[in-house]
């Protein structure tokens, strides 16, 4: 199989931010051909989890975003920082957004949200066990209600298309898949 890897040959920063930086690549194809402007969005990577407490409740997130101006509902998830593994994020990302604590933290998959216009990956976790140990320990700009349901409620949730994130779909589905659920 031919080699299918484009050759960078320049890198600009148009956009440097927080959440967001945007770069224009000039590329090498295998062929020959230059790709003059390739948008590049650079993201930090990201964790999610589908979490289920003790008692075998899948915890879910309701939130506004702002960017497709929807309140969203969702699994429990963020933003790794910066020098931080995923497994210590996702903890203080599943304890600082429920308030509960997880051991049994196992690794799905690791996907890409769009890799053709984006750079970063997200690490999809399954937590079991989870026990409330605090209250919600939010960001400036996060508001959040924490809900629990069953793993019919949840699979319902999908099948009426009533979860819109895709990569917390996506985590879903390989969460149900692993707990013998499709």
């Amino acid at each position: 199989m031919n080699d299918l890897k484009w050759k960078v040959l320049h890198s600009e920063y148009l956009h440097k931010g927080p959440w967001a930086t945007l770069r224009s690549d000039k590329c090498e194809m295998p062929d020959g051909r230059i790709v003059e402007q390739y948008y590049v969005l650079e993201y930090p990577d990201w964790v999610n989890a589908v979490a289920i407490t003790e008692e075998g409740k899948i915890l879910m997130v309701t939130q506004y975003r702002h960017a497709a101006a929807i309140v969203s509902q969702e699994i429990p998830g963020g933003v790794i920082d910066d020098g931080e593994e995923p497994l210590p994020a996702m903890r203080r990302e599943l304890l600082e957004e429920t308030g509960y604590q997880f051991d049994d933290i196992e690794l799905l998959a690791t996907i890409y949200a769009n890799p053709s216009t984006a750079n970063n990956k997200t690490y999809c976790y399954l937590a079991k066990g989870g026990k409330k140990v605090q209250d919600q320990d939010l960001d400036e700009h996060e508001e959040l209600i924490v809900t629990e349901h069953t793993i019919a409620e949840v699979k319902q949730l999908l099948a009426e298309n009533k979860i819109a994130q895709a990569l917390h779909c996506t985590a879903l589905f390989y969460a149900l898949g692993k707990l013998g659920e499709l």
